[in-house]
C-alpha cells in the first residue's frame, strides 16, 4: 500500500501540473482570440467610416446636381428676361432669378462644407488604415510568441500525460475511480498531505488515532472533514 500511496501522490502532482499547463494554455488561447478581435474591431471601424464616406459622397453628388440645376435655371431665366415685354412679367422673372441666386449661394456653401467633410473623412480613414497595418504587424509578432508558448505547453502536457499513464497502469482501477471522483468533487485536489496532526487540504485537525494510523501506510485514509486522501510525505520517501 505504501507504493500505491506514493503513486497516488505522484499522480496528484502530475495532474496539478497538467491543470496548471491547461489553465495557462486556455489563458493564451483567450489572448489569441482577443488579438483577433482587436483586428476585427479595427476593420469594422474602417468599414463604418467608409460607409459614412459613401453616404457623404452621395450627399455631395445630390448637392452638386441641385447646384447645376439652379445655375441652369438662372441662365434660362436671364435669357427669358431679355424677351419679356411687360413690367409685371419682368418683375416676376427677376424675383425668380434672385431666389435662384440665393439658393445657388446656399448650395455652394453646402457643397464647400461637404467637400471639407469628405477630405476629413478620407484623412481619418487613411489614418485608421495606417494604424491597422501597424496593429496587424504587432499582433502578428505577439501571436507568434503566444503560439510558441502554447506549443511548449502542449509538449509539456504530452510528456506529463505519458508519465501519468504509466502511473495509472500500476494502480488498481478501484483506486483510480475513487481518485477521479474526488478530483471532480474537490476542485482537482484528491490527495493532500497530513502534517503536524492536520489535513493541509482543509486545515482541520485530524483525530490523533487517525493521524497515527497514517504512519503505517497500510491503507488509504481519508480526511473526515474534506474526504480527501491523506498521505504523510515524509513516510513515503
Amino acid at each position: 500500500m505504501r507504493k500505491s500511496l506514493t503513486l497516488l501522490d505522484e499522480l496528484q502532482q502530475i495532474d496539478l501540473k497538467i491543470d496548471g499547463f491547461n489553465g495557462e494554455k486556455n489563458r493564451l488561447l483567450e489572448e489569441m482570440a482577443k488579438l483577433d478581435t482587436s483586428i476585427e474591431e479595427a476593420e469594422a471601424a474602417i468599414s463604418m467610416k467608409n460607409n459614412d464616406l459613401m453616404f457623404a459622397e452621395d450627399e455631395r453628388i445630390a448637392i452638386d446636381e441641385s447646384l447645376a440645376q439652379e445655375i441652369d435655371n438662372i441662365v434660362r431665366s436671364e435669357q427669358r428676361l431679355k424677351e419679356i415685354k411687360t413690367q409685371k412679367e419682368y418683375q416676376a422673372v427677376s424675383k425668380e432669378i434672385t431666389t435662384a441666386r440665393k439658393l445657388k449661394s446656399e448650395l455652394e456653401e453646402q457643397l464647400a462644407a461637404k467637400l471639407m467633410l469628405l477630405e476629413e473623412q478620407k484623412s481619418e480613414i487613411a489614418s485608421l488604415r495606417e494604424n491597422l497595418t501597424s496593429l496587424e504587424e504587432n499582433i502578428a509578432a505577439r501571436k507568434g510568441e503566444v503560439q510558441g508558448a502554447i506549443d511548449r505547453l502542449e509538449e509539456g502536457i504530452a510528456q506529463d500525460i505519458t508519465a501519468r499513464e504509466e502511473i495509472v497502469k500500476e494502480l488498481p482501477a478501484s483506486i483510480i475511480r475513487r481518485y477521479a471522483q474526488l478530483r471532480e468533487q474537490r476542485r482537482g485536489i484528491a490527495v493532500v498531505e497530513a502534517r503536524n496532526g492536520s489535513c493541509l487540504g482543509c486545515n482541520m485537525n485530524l483525530p490523533p488515532q487517525l493521524y497515527n494510523t497514517l504512519f503505517r501506510c497500510d491503507d488509504i485514509i481519508v480526511c473526515p472533514h474534506c474526504q480527501r486522501m491523506l498521505v504523510l510525505r515524509q513516510e513515503l520517501k
